[in-house]
């Protein structure tokens, strides 16, 4: 009876556990979170109306992308925790750490218009453990406040299942959202900078240099009966001496893209609110180079403004006198330690530039690549200037007179046919021969360097070409041998350029080609 007794009541016992079990088990589903998928805009942001915006982020934090193949690159030495907070102030965003910061209201619009309609894919309801989220330990914390409301917005883990972000709005669920706002929070104070504007224009009419060099560019279309050139194409010139220089479009073009977006990179600050210091620093103060563009834009009515763009440009003075030091002492070396110096150079590692260029009426000063800066510094008219001894288009000559060794060749040509049908013939004496070879060969005759030099050596080769121009009938071109590599040209009785001998090597070798038979 006894055995009975206690058998039915360790029965017992095992029911009432198995009882409480049950209850137990009951009571901790009812607290499991309900997850469902959802579609719901969860917060509606009028931008306009936000008057605060801040966020505290973890640098080195992977995005949803890129999680899998740089957490274990990533340790926690590696990330470092940033604030960036931002109001307004009489409707301007003002950088809370610094006024003087000049703040992108872009920046600030493109942030918020993430939040103008939050979508989710999931909602997690009942949420009583946020850490098994990352919501204990956010990677990123945005707050937004508007004149009635303050909004935070935290920023979770990854879910294991779909890699979507863990995101919380302080209603008391946990949502996870496809579109990942990390990435759009995860930017610097540099990022919020708004940079200045390269040259961006419809058309430019003129270009003013000063500091390393001191002249002005002028734009004029050509017009037939010009007496500015003979070549159609030319529209940019400028004077020196009293003489106009005819300008080579292509250069120009080149240089002026050099200042937009499209060859200049200013996003780079060095300083967003530069001192008298530090503009001396940066060699600014007094710019190695000041270039001013005249322009014009399109307005709303298609119709043409003028405007200007300066741009100021320097090297890092202490870096840019010990390379005029370098450069002043290889001069006055002697020719075989300079070869040898020359030698030994191409063996070193590329000189090093630092620069900075600024736009004018602003306080930002930009740090630009070597590149940038030897493109800005290309600006001598040498630089721009045509590098040809003649550069007229081969349908404007009518005759070319060759004389070569005491002698002169005549080669004439004559135009047959209407209209686009027109067809140009060149004869040596009554033969009819092709000059194409002469032709090529003379327009590879191009300066390696200016010059101002006066003969001093044996002429090579000289040339009378003969133009369809009424103001420029003729060009005389006069090669003298310089030395074993080069030779001087002499273009219309003024001293041109120095150029490659081989060049005019291979323009007597045409020449011979054809009068030699």
């Amino acid at each position: 009876m006894t055995k009975r007794r206690n058998k039915i009541i360790a029965l017992l016992i095992v029911l009432v556990v198995v009882i409480a079990a049950t209850i137990g088990i009951s009571l901790y589903e009812t607290k499991q979170e309900e997850i469902s998928a959802s579609d719901e805009i969860i917060l509606t942001l009028d931008s306009s109306a936000v008057t605060a915006l801040s966020w505290e982020y973890t640098e080195g934090e992977s995005s949803s992308e890129d999680e899998e193949e740089t957490t274990e690159e990533t340790d926690e030495e590696d990330e470092e925790t940033g604030v960036l907070a931002f109001h307004k102030e009489d409707g301007t965003w003002v950088y809370d750490e610094d006024d003087a910061f000049p703040v992108s209201e872009t920046m600030i619009e493109s942030l918020l218009s993430y939040f103008a309609e939050f979508g989710v894919s999931f909602v997690i309801e009942n949420v009583e453990d946020y850490s098994q989220y990352g919501l204990d330990d956010p990677v990123c914390t945005i707050n937004i406040e508007t004149e009635d409301t303050t909004y935070e917005i935290t920023l979770g883990s990854f879910s294991s299942l779909d890699e979507e972000r863990y995101v919380s709005i302080g209603d008391g669920n946990v949502y996870l959202t496809s579109s990942d706002p990390y990435d759009t929070y995860a930017v610097t104070i540099r990022d919020m900078i708004e940079n200045d504007s390269a040259l961006s224009y419809y058309a430019v009419y003129g270009l003013e240099f000063s500091g390393s060099y001191e002249y002005s560019v002028y734009y004029e279309e050509y017009e037939e009966g010009s007496t500015l050139t003979y070549n159609e194409e030319d529209v940019f010139f400028t004077e020196i001496d009293g003489a106009v220089i005819a300008l080579d479009t292509s250069s120009v073009s080149s240089y002026i893209t050099a200042l937009t977006d499209s060859g200049l990179d200013l996003t780079n600050y060095a300083s967003y609110n530069a001192s008298a210091e530090e503009l001396a620093a940066f060699g600014l103060d007094d710019p190695e180079l000041t270039v001013t563009v005249s322009y014009t834009v399109l307005n709303d009515d298609e119709e043409e403004e003028e405007q200007t763009f300066t741009l100021l440009v320097s090297r890092d003075p202490e870096e840019a006198a010990a390379a005029a030091e370098a450069e002043a002492a290889a001069e006055e070396e002697t020719e075989a330690e300079t070869e040898e110096a020359s030698d030994e150079d191409s063996e070193e590692e590329e000189e090093t530039i630092t620069a900075y260029a600024m736009v004018e009426g602003s306080g930002i000063v930009y740090s630009i690549t070597a590149d940038e800066y030897t493109a800005l510094m290309a600006a001598s008219v040498d630089d721009l200037r045509h590098s040809e001894v003649i550069s007229a288009d081969e349908s404007l000559m009518t005759a070319v007179y060759v004389t070569l060794d005491s002698k002169t060749y005549a080669f004439t040509s004559e135009v047959t046919g209407e209209d686009d049908e027109q067809e140009q013939i060149w004869y040596y004496g009554e033969a009819e021969t092709d000059l194409t070879d002469i032709l090529d060969s003379l327009g590879s005759v191009t300066a390696e360097e200016f010059t101002d030099d006066a003969a001093d050596g044996t002429l090579e080769i000289s040339l009378i070409v003969y133009l369809d121009n009424e103001n420029f009938s003729q060009v005389e071109i006069s090669l003298y041998r310089h030395d074993s590599e080069t030779c001087l040209a002499i273009v219309d009785g003024e001293p041109f350029a120095y150029v490659s001998r081989s060049s005019v090597v291979d323009l007597v070798e045409a020449v011979n080609s054809i009068i030699l038979g």
